[in-house]
């Protein structure tokens, strides 16, 4: 229901748009736009000065955009030029960029001070409920911090989306280098050439959509990248006054996983943590962690963008499909061909990330704890068809705990088991044989059965 003479340019329309419009943009309005899998919508700046997530637009240049919400945002105005059709789009003048930029500045400033005394940097970790922008958010922070030359530890502890790697993988990065506008974070050596230089991502694999799925599991991966980063940024001047800026889970927020939380903040030492989108958590861990007298923690509230919008499954699901396949195959502009092995069941040595189990702990007897394992080796079977599997740099004698500190080579997909002779097709990113090394696999991301003809 309408009212007429009331235009609300903040609600989103869903009218098929001009094949190709300009669009004018003033001062701190941010122009928000959907778009579908499948479908394609072309950005270009033809006067003024925008970004997408801190990361400047140049004028003239077009950027293509599928399967995604974004949004361009100008601190002085702009005009852009529009070509495709986009699911939703509309322009706002509520945004929440102007914190956003005062919580950088905060930042830069410790970052100063550091780099002078030779200190470490600030370690922010954002934490909030799912959809709430923690991600966006993070973009922000790291693209503002490289414009100023410096080159910031980033760390995802978001298993359900990856960061330069696939989704399922628990990543850390150090960017010196502009973020890709139409990539995101960018992208990896294995995705092909590209315009923007490739990062190098440090992974290990989970393969869980939620962090309390295999506690355990999760904790000591944590720990071995909190590991990892330290010892970088103890070798590297740049890096250790830069900081690092830490992604996390929206399960711990909407399931109280506050000792998880307090795991990571003791983990990565973390002194700020950025509570994005709920009074509540905000209250929660405010109290956890005021007045500690040593290793204090400086939680900061920072409201959640009116863009922030709820993504369905179905969408998710694309996502993780589109992300298989560009890590194989490449994407439009930058194309790949992977290779495809013969494998004996013999020489290969699976196994199975161990999930929570559903007994209760009340069945229990007293004083007994319930076990989980790390891992389970597997048969290899027609129920690795479709899978993804992660190739560990790890040895076959490894023991769980060595494999749980193991980082990811590469990733291996399944495309066909012939079960009465033993062997199977896998489709593997570089030619010769599959090392041996073992091989995980898990629920997450699900199968791809769209990946091969």
């Amino acid at each position: 229901m309408s009212v007429p003479g009331l235009q609300l340019n903040e609600a989103p329309t869903t009218q098929d748009a001009p094949r190709e419009y300009t669009q004018d943009l003033a001062a701190h309005r941010e122009w928000r736009f959907e778009v579908a899998h499948g479908s394609t919508l072309e950005v270009k700046l033809l006067r003024g000065s925008a970004e997408v997530f801190g990361t400047e637009l140049p004028v003239g240049q077009k950027f293509t955009f599928t399967g995604c919400k974004a949004a361009v945002y100008t601190w002085y105005g702009c005009t852009l030029e529009i070509s495709g059709t986009p699911y939703s789009e509309y322009t706002s003048e509520e945004t929440p960029m102007m914190t956003y930029s005062n919580l950088h500045f905060a930042l830069e400033k410790r970052r100063g001070r550091a780099a002078e005394y030779g200190e470490q940097g600030p370690r922010c970790m954002i934490i909030g409920p799912h959809d709430a922008g923690k991600t966006t958010l993070l973009k922000i922070l790291t693209a503002y911090a490289v414009r100023m030359g410096r080159q910031p530890t980033v760390v995802n502890l978001d298993p359900k989306e990856g960061m330069l790697s696939l989704p399922g993988t628990l990543t850390a990065t150090s960017f010196s280098t502009i973020l890709d506008i139409e990539e995101g974070f960018g992208t990896a050596p294995t995705s092909g050439p590209s315009p923007v230089p490739s990062k190098l991502p440090l992974v290990y694999y989970y393969g869980l959509e939620d962090p309390q799925g295999n506690e355990k599991l999760f904790k000591s991966l944590v720990s071995r990248l909190a590991l990892a980063v330290s010892s970088r940024v103890s070798d590297n001047a740049e890096n250790k006054s830069s900081g690092c800026i830490i992604d996390t889970s929206g399960h711990l927020a909407q399931t109280s996983g506050y000792d998880m939380i307090q795991h990571m903040v003791a983990e990565f030492s973390v002194d700020t943590l950025i509570v994005l989108g709920s009074e509540r958590l905000y209250s929660d861990i405010q109290r956890r962690f005021e007045g500690r007298p040593q290793n204090p923690v400086t939680v900061v509230k920072v409201p959640k963008s009116g863009g922030c919008v709820d993504r369905d499954e179905s969408f998710l699901k694309q996502s993780r499909e589109t992300a298989v396949k560009e890590y194989f195959f490449g994407e439009p502009k930058r194309t790949l061909s992977p290779y495809t092995l013969a494998v004996n069941f013999d020489d290969m040595n699976v196994w199975r990330v161990g999930q929570a189990s559903n007994v209760s702990l009340e069945l229990l007897p007293a004083g007994e704890e319930l076990k989980q394992p790390l891992y389970t080796q597997t048969e290899p079977s027609i129920l690795l068809q479709h899978s993804i599997l992660a190739v560990l740099n790890a040895e076959s004698n490894y023991t769980e705990e060595m494999m749980a500190e193991s980082t990811v080579m590469g990733f291996v997909y399944v495309a066909s088991v012939e079960e009465p002779t033993r062997r199977m097709k896998i489709l593997a990113p570089i030619s010769g044989k599959l090392p041996a090394k073992p091989l995980i696999v898990s629920s997450f991301p699900e199968p791809t059965f769209s990946l091969v003809g």
